[in-house]
């Protein structure tokens, strides 16, 4: 049961995750601009999960229905990045976990909140 990076992390790119991460399974993609995780290489540690400050990781079996499609997007797109080990700046214009609660509250989604951030 691999872990899965959702659109949360779109145009933030955190990278706290990446450096507690002992198989270095995350990558950064381009477009869009993100990271996400191999799935083939996740050892479902859940080490990831309370470093992300937006809570943009989920164990695959606890996705919320609006993000179920990053699963297949991780497993899809992992490939075309560069794989990242060490914590770095954000992207410029980084969102906040209060501003991507509200633009998911302002969409009319009820999002859970991973259940190890």
């Amino acid at each position: 049961m691999p872990h899965v990076v959702t659109g949360r992390c779109v145009a933030c790119r955190y990278t706290d995750c990446c450096a507690v991460c002992p198989v270095d399974c995350f990558y950064e993609i381009k477009n869009p601009r993100m990271l996400v995780i191999d799935p083939d290489t996740c050892i479902d540690c859940q080490l990831c999960v309370p470093e992300c400050p937006i809570h943009a990781i989920y164990a695959d079996d606890e996705l919320p229905e609006v993000y179920a499609e990053w699963t297949e997007k991780n497993a899809e797109l992992y490939s075309q990045g560069e794989n990242v080990t060490e914590r770095g700046e954000p992207l410029d214009g980084a969102k906040t976990l209060e501003q991507i609660q509200q633009e998911e509250k302002d969409k009319g989604w009820d999002v859970s909140e991973p259940r190890n951030a």
